[in-house]
C-alpha cells in the first residue's frame, strides 16, 4: 500500500514531522511517500490562504497521479479535501475529518487546541461542515506570535498543555485534539499528562487511510463526489488538466 501525504503548506521543518509521525503510524507494509506544497504560505490561518493551498495540493497530487493508494492532505482544516475527493479515484483523508472521526469515537464532547486565534474561525467553519458543531467542546489557541512555525511543540510546550487541561476542566472535553500539521507527534510525547484521550490529525489521517484503502468501497461514478464535469480549461498544469480532461 502506498499512501501519499501533501503539506499544503511550504514549510519543510513542518513536512518532516509529519512524515515523522506519519511513518511511525502506518503499517509496516505501508509506504510513505511525502511531498511539499511548491507555492503557498509558510502555515495556513485564513480561508484564502486554504484556498491557496487547496490548489497547491491538486497540483502535487496531480504530479503523482498513478502512484498511490490513498492520500492525505495533512493540513488542519482540509484544504482542498472536497475537491480532492472529485478529482481522484482513490481515497482522500484530511487531517481534520480523520482527527474528528477518532475523537468521535473516543468520548461525546471534544476540544480542538490550535497554534494561532486567528486560525479558530476556519476551524469552527471545518467542524460545522463535518456536522459535529453540538460535540465541539471549545477551540483554545496560542495567542502569541510564532517564532518559528517547525517549533512551536518546543517553543509552547507547557502552554499547550494548560490549554489542553483548561479544555478539559473548564469546557468539559472528553478528548484533545492537537490540531494543525506543526503538532504532529505531540500526542505521543503527552501521553499520561492529560486526564483524557489525546488525538493526533496525521497518525489518524494515515491510520483511516489505510483501512480505506482496505476496504476498497470503491469510486464515485455518480453524485456529488463524481469527477468534474469535461469542459474546456485553460491554464491549469499539464498534469492537473490531463486528469480533468480524462487523458490520463
Amino acid at each position: 500500500m502506498k499512501i501519499l501525504v501533501v503539506n499544503p503548506n511550504i514549510s519543510q521543518d513542518v513536512t518532516d514531522l509529519i512524515e515523522k509521525e506519519a511513518k511511525r503510524a502506518a503499517n509496516a507494509d505501508t509506504e510513505i511517500l511525502m511531498d511539499t506544497a511548491p507555492f503557498g504560505v509558510e502555515y495556513i490561518e485564513t480561508r484564502m490562504e486554504s484556498v491557496i493551498a487547496g490548489y497547491a495540493t491538486a497540483c502535487v497530487a496531480a504530479e503523482h497521479y498513478g502512484e498511490f493508494d490513498g492520500m492525505v492532505v495533512a493540513a488542519f482544516g482540509d484544504p482542498g479535501l472536497m475537491g480532492m475527493k472529485e478529482l481522484l479515484d482513490v481515497p482522500v483523508v484530511g487531517m481534520t475529518e480523520a482527527a474528528l472521526a477518532s475523537a468521535c469515537l473516543l468520548g461525546q464532547r471534544f476540544s480542538i487546541i490550535a497554534i494561532s486565534d486567528r486560525i479558530t474561525a476556519w476551524y469552527r467553519e471545518t467542524v460545522e461542515r463535518s456536522h459535529l458543531s453540538t460535540r465541539l467542546a471549545s477551540i483554545r489557541s496560542l495567542k502569541d506570535p510564532l517564532r518559528n512555525v517547525g517549533t512551536v511543540q518546543e517553543d509552547y510546550s507547557d502552554r499547550l498543555i494548560e490549554l489542553a487541561q483548561e479544555a478539559v476542566h473548564t469546557d468539559g472535553a472528553d478528548v484533545i485534539i492537537l490540531a494543525g500539521a506543526p503538532l504532529a507527534g505531540l500526542a505521543r510525547n503527552l501521553e499520561g499528562k492529560l486526564p483524557v484521550p489525546v488525538v493526533d490529525g496525521v497518525s489518524s489521517a494515515v491510520k483511516h487511510c489505510e483501512s480505506l484503502v482496505a476496504l476498497k468501497p470503491g469510486i464515485a461514478a455518480e453524485s456529488s463526489f463524481a469527477k468534474p464535469p469535461l469542459k474546456p480549461n485553460k491554464g491549469l498544469p499539464e498534469k492537473l488538466a490531463a486528469i480533468l480532461n480524462r487523458t490520463c
